[in-house]
């Protein structure tokens, strides 16, 4: 699996953003019926950083398009502030305000049912992201679509990152010379797919890699970076000099983790992340963090974004999205890692 270094990865993610805008905000045809299309979207959690990043990036495509085209986009976000039940609300606000699509990032999976139901009685396409519901649920009606990133994909490529590291030079990772690399995990919420998968194939990974890892403890800091602080403060105190290497879920978690060590002016531990957050690539860039796996964040939203156009606008969906199954994206992922 080829590696690639910041700077370069960096340029990569660029060129993304720059073929995506193209074929995913601006190449269209412009439909000539239509002048005004109305989105909704209803985020989990408004202050997840990296839901925030593809907030942002949503607004940008939804600017590139009406400039393109001169079609008024009107994207009515909302901020379920992780109930399911503020989310329901939200979705039969959308309804009652004749959006065209709707675009969900769940709070629970598992609970979708519920808002599939209004949707397909009034005959609104949905776009869920983030979060996937389940397949009994997504094959219930064919205006149904999911956009993400392969969980398992992202945690193998995590695990490379320190596998390769390993390789390269043992020491760096084992630092005090017995033969073991000592790490402690910082898990996502109980319940999220993403979590329980990137736990499972990010160790499986160092295992197949031959890395020889013991593992101190774990906990679940469901995604925040306070909440892992707090976690990191904790074990720091309970196994003083014992821990070498910090496997995080995503990245909020990994900077909450190295909050902690500058609190405690400890050194010497590597830690490695998920999601290619904006803080968490400058964390990369600065040192501060091994490595993390970048989603690409401009191509994730602009496959939101095209989908939900091109539902809106009456179009068949875009072949150059090739989506599986006619409704499922998933976006491409790469590791970025400094030069150690």
């Amino acid at each position: 699996m080829e590696k690639r270094k910041f700077g370069r990865a960096r340029w990569l993610l660029a060129g993304l953003c720059v073929v995506l805008l193209l074929s995913g905000c601006k190449g269209m045809e412009k439909a000539e019926e239509k002048k005004s299309i109305r989105i909704g979207v209803s985020l989990y959690r408004g202050d997840d950083t990296f839901i925030n990043n593809i907030r942002g990036e949503l607004e940008k495509c939804a600017k590139e398009y009406e400039q393109g085209h001169g079609v008024k986009v009107t994207l009515d976000i909302q901020d379920a502030k992780g109930s399911q039940n503020i989310q329901n609300n939200q979705v039969e606000r959308f309804i009652s305000l004749g959006c065209d699509v709707m675009c969900i990032n769940p709070v629970d999976r598992t609970a979708a049912s519920a808002m599939i139901d209004k949707a397909m009685t009034a005959e609104v396409p949905v776009v869920f992201f983030n979060r996937k519901p389940v397949e009994e649920d997504m094959d219930r009606w064919d205006q149904l679509f999911y956009v993400g990133a392969e969980a398992r994909e992202s945690a193998v490529l995590q695990g490379s990152i320190v596998v390769d590291r390993y390789r390269e030079d043992p020491a760096s990772l084992d630092k005090n010379g017995d033969g073991v690399v000592s790490y402690v995990l910082l898990e996502g919420e109980s319940s999220h797919q993403d979590s329980l998968i990137r736990t499972e194939w990010s160790i499986q990974t160092l295992k197949d890699g031959g890395v020889p890892i013991e593992k101190i403890t774990g906990g679940i800091a469901n995604w925040e970076r306070s909440q892992a602080s707090a976690l990191m403060e904790q074990w720091l105190e309970q196994y003083p000099g014992r821990i070498e290497l910090v496997v995080c879920n995503n990245d909020d978690m990994a900077l909450g983790a190295i909050d902690a060590l500058e609190r405690a002016e400890a050194e010497g531990i590597n830690l490695v992340g998920i999601d290619g957050t904006t803080p968490g690539l400058e964390a990369v860039e600065s040192g501060k963090l091994m490595g993390t796996v970048s989603s690409d964040k401009e191509q994730y939203a602009g496959a939101i974004f095209a989908i939900a156009v091109d539902k809106a606008m009456g179009q068949e969906i875009r072949q150059e999205l090739a989506l599986e199954n006619g409704k499922y994206y998933q976006c491409p992922q790469q590791i970025v890692e400094k030069n150690p």
